[in-house]
């Protein structure tokens, strides 16, 4: 078995809170209680997904507000915000908001690129600025700057019985440090490093157009954290986290087992090629042993240079199937892949 050269330091998991469009509720509170057992269990960090127009989450610092109450020491992340939904600005006080209440512990994640169709969303997008509106790294700079308390006006000051700040408020130390990226490019990879961002890559990597560069998934996120790092002011030090899907049978029935084989098997076809126009490239989906994933694992060229994960949850699973992953996980693939297992705790 290869060596690691980074032990892992931070285990987290992702997931997509789906839910019933006749019942939003018990798909909400069943993403709350997942990450209120991520942190039973020890786990370093909880993501979720975002989707809109969609039945997923679609406003996740909503949900992590909510979260933050119901949990003390995990943190809480975003993989990812897409930013040309948002305003900056108004994000900037949701964010520092939910970052007070947590106690310093969100972790935001934002991308950037138009609104997935954006040609039938638009209208009720943008109605006014759809055709001059900027969906490029620009605004996730807005977002730092506001964030980072820049001035975003000149005006301060008292006026009447009110009281004005030239800085979006509230102000939160430390979050402009907790940032990240979700890039799956060597220029997205390099413009966070850059900009002092985290870097999150997942299960899906831009394929280099150039033949000579490398063709292997792992090769290529490897490349991209290397790009990355070499960018960023803090060099080896700057943080990564990878967010491949594993699924650990250990404790599954022989119905989940067979359930998640299934799956992965579904998906492994798109693994083989690039797809698409945009060429993107998809991992295999891990699923076996806790022992069997930390091997493959382990011969993971990008995994071996980070030491920071949040394993993706599957999209279509019952609550029951994330509970039974998720205490494997923290379990069993945690300390085969040199994290201590901390337990159930409360």
């Amino acid at each position: 078995m290869p060596p690691i050269s980074r032990p892992l330091r931070k285990l987290g998991f992702l997931t997509i809170g789906l839910f019933d469009e006749a019942d939003p509720r018990r798909g909400h509170e069943s993403t709350l209680e997942i990450i209120e057992l991520g942190e039973q269990l020890g786990f370093d960090s909880a993501w979720v997904r975002h989707r809109h127009l969609q039945y997923g989450i679609s406003s996740p610092v909503a949900v992590l507000a909510a979260a933050s109450q119901r949990t003390s020491r995990i943190e809480l992340g975003t993989a990812v915000i897409p930013l040309g939904w948002e305003n900056p600005l108004r994000l900037a006080e949701d964010l520092a908001t939910v970052d007070i209440l947590s106690g310093g512990r969100l972790n935001p994640g934002v991308s950037v690129g138009p609104p997935i169709h954006y040609d039938q969303v638009k209208g009720a997008l943008y109605p006014d600025t759809a055709d001059t509106e900027d969906f490029g790294y620009d605004r996730v700079e807005r977002l730092l700057d506001h964030v980072r308390g820049k001035p975003v006006t000149d005006f301060s000051g008292v006026e009447g019985f009110e009281v004005f700040s030239d800085r979006v408020q509230p102000q939160s130390p430390g979050l402009g440090r907790r940032l990240w990226y979700g890039g799956g490019s060597t220029r997205s990879a390099r413009w966070a490093g850059e900009h002092g961002m985290n870097l999150l890559t997942s299960s899906v990597v831009k394929a280099p157009e150039d033949p000579a560069e490398p063709g292997d998934f792992a090769e290529i996120q490897l490349s991209h954290i290397r790009a990355f790092r070499a960018a960023h002011p803090d060099g080896e030090a700057a943080r990564v986290s990878q967010g491949l899907v594993v699924v650990p049978t250990d404790s599954a029935t022989p119905e989940q087992r067979a359930k998640y084989e299934e799956f992965a098997a579904a998906r492994t076809p798109r693994t083989a090629a690039p797809q698409g126009p945009a060429r993107l490239m998809f991992a295999p989906d891990l699923v076996g042993t806790s022992e069997e994933i930390a091997e493959r694992l382990h011969t993971h060229a990008a995994f071996r240079e980070v030491d920071e994960v949040a394993f993706a949850l599957p999209f279509t699973f019952e609550h029951e199937d994330y509970v039974q992953i998720l205490t494997d996980i923290a379990t069993r693939l945690g300390p085969a892949l040199g994290r201590p297992a901390t337990g159930p705790t409360g």
